[in-house]
């Protein structure tokens, strides 16, 4: 039995001042890391009856909330033109608890330090809950893959993975993610993990490692099929997040079949959650991108999505192209699709904070009954406190999204075993994983006088694993 003693704060008083007193600890620790913060502030306030119920764990989570490691560094590289340029890479490894960092990596201008501790602070508590032996991390950069030619991606990799190399490995960290295969009757990139990162990108870096290390191992997930990759992988997050919702239903006598959903995004994530909800029977009636958003007032069919895939994949296009191939496709122009009227189920699928407190209340007049959170932390606090209070179920990103990560985590078993399994054999594990995550979430909330609250119940779940492992484990 762990020394209670050691597990005490400094602070005096109730729980809930204690509580605002490691808020304001780390409030003034990183004031401009608003991302971070803000996950933060969300996990940590829905963990109020856990930490009454033990005060201990209110100092644990003190551990946890500060990274292991972080590590930062300068990637040089050479365009096409001959002209050296510079970005900033990332790699946060935030909790080894429960085995080793995993985590994505991202690669857009938006890329800060904010950014990745935000995405590696909900990294911790989404691989907790999918029961496998992964700790939290994330990385990335600053640098924009878009428009850079298949050399300078090359160039970019090459550097990034020569500064990282000494910090990752097979049983020390495990970067993710991407995939890309090729699929009849056209050719169709599929890209899974964080943004920027594709198949690509992943061969790239793995090349460096190797060559680096003279290792072939499971260091990064996402591979090629071919040479270590896993089958369901590009599809794991939106499939994983339909099973979620799915089992939700069927625990609160609410139909999926024939469900009007609304899907944000028209990304990897986004794209297979469509394609798992019309294989459900439910009707996935939009997709977006920056621009705005398509409606098909009949719901998309395969058919139909596996036009936005070409369009979006191999042609790069804006969502708008997209009614050059559908007569019944309606575009909405700087809109986001939370105005659509009539819905049962809300997957924002494109990127943190797309849903503000105006967004969730017209979620509610439209009817949603939930929102599963495809993308990490889509939506707001303004936007958390509506759901609350209109009755709208939060399905959070850790929980309702970590279907990626599991299949990571099933690639890296593959790996060690140096065996592969059908696609058969993944979907089955993927669905089983996701239906224990939704067990979890359900069992805790209720044990912890929440009942219903899947957004509370993620978060005990998923800190109470962790948690009792730093216990278990000592001063770490």
């Amino acid at each position: 039995m762990a020394d209670k003693g050691r597990f005490q704060l400094e602070a005096t008083g109730s729980v809930e001042q204690k509580m605002n007193t490691l808020l304001q600890k780390v409030l003034e620790r990183d004031p401009h890391q608003t991302e971070f913060l803000q996950a933060f502030e969300e996990v940590l306030h829905s963990l109020k009856p856990v930490f009454e119920k033990d005060e201990r764990y209110l100092s644990v989570m003190e551990t946890i909330v500060e990274p292991e490691r972080v590590i930062t560094f300068r990637v040089p590289w050479i365009d096409d033109k001959g002209i050296q340029r510079i970005n900033r890479g990332f790699r946060v490894q935030f909790s080894s608890a429960l085995g080793p960092y995993k985590g994505g990596l991202r690669l857009h201008p938006t890329v800060n330090l904010g950014i990745i501790k935000f995405l590696g602070f909900e990294q911790i508590f989404k691989n907790s809950l999918t029961g496998l032996a992964m700790g939290g991390g994330k990385g990335g950069s600053d640098f924009d893959p878009k428009g850079k030619s298949d050399n300078e991606i090359l160039q970019f990799c090459t550097s990034f993975m020569t500064s990282l190399y000494r910090y990752i490995g097979a049983n020390m960290d495990v970067p993710a993610e991407s995939h890309f295969v090729f699929i009849n009757p056209f050719p169709k990139p599929k890209f899974a993990g964080d943004i920027g990162v594709g198949g690509r990108e992943i061969g790239y870096l793995y090349g460096q490692y190797k060559r680096l290390t003279g290792q072939f191992e499971g260091v990064l997930t996402g591979k090629q099929n071919s040479w270590g990759g896993s089958l369901i992988r590009p599809e794991a997050t939106g499939y994983g997040a339909v099973y979620f919702a799915e089992f939700w239903c069927n625990d609160n006598n609410v139909s999926i079949k024939g469900a009007r959903c609304i899907v944000s995004g028209s990304g990897n994530v986004a794209q297979y959650t469509v394609e798992k909800l019309i294989q459900l029977g439910a009707i996935p009636l939009t997709l977006s991108d920056s621009s705005g958003y398509v409606l098909e007032p009949q719901g998309f069919t395969q058919d139909k999505l596996e036009k936005v895939m070409y369009l979006k994949n191999v042609k790069r296009g804006r969502i708008s192209e997209y009614l050059k191939e559908s007569p019944t496709a309606k575009f909405f122009a700087g809109k986001k699709p939370y105005d659509v009227k009539g819905i049962t189920i809300a997957f924002p699928s494109a990127t943190q904070n797309e849903i503000d407190g105006a967004d969730a209340k017209v979620l509610a007049a439209n009817g949603c009954k939930l929102v599963v959170e495809g993308a990490n932390m889509p939506s707001t606090k303004e936007a958390i406190e509506v759901y609350a209070k209109t009755g709208i179920i939060l399905c959070p990103g850790k929980a309702a999204n970590a279907g990626g990560v599991a299949v990571s985590g099933l690639e890296m078993a593959q790996n060690s075993m140096r065996t592969s399994w059908t696609r058969e054999e993944v979907d089955a594990k993927l669905k089983d994983i996701m239906r224990n995550i939704y067990t979890e979430c359900k069992e805790a909330s209720a044990a912890y006088g929440a009942p219903g609250n899947i957004q509370h119940g993620a978060n005990i779940a998923g800190f109470l694993k962790v948690a009792d492992a730093v216990i278990d484990q000592g001063c770490v």
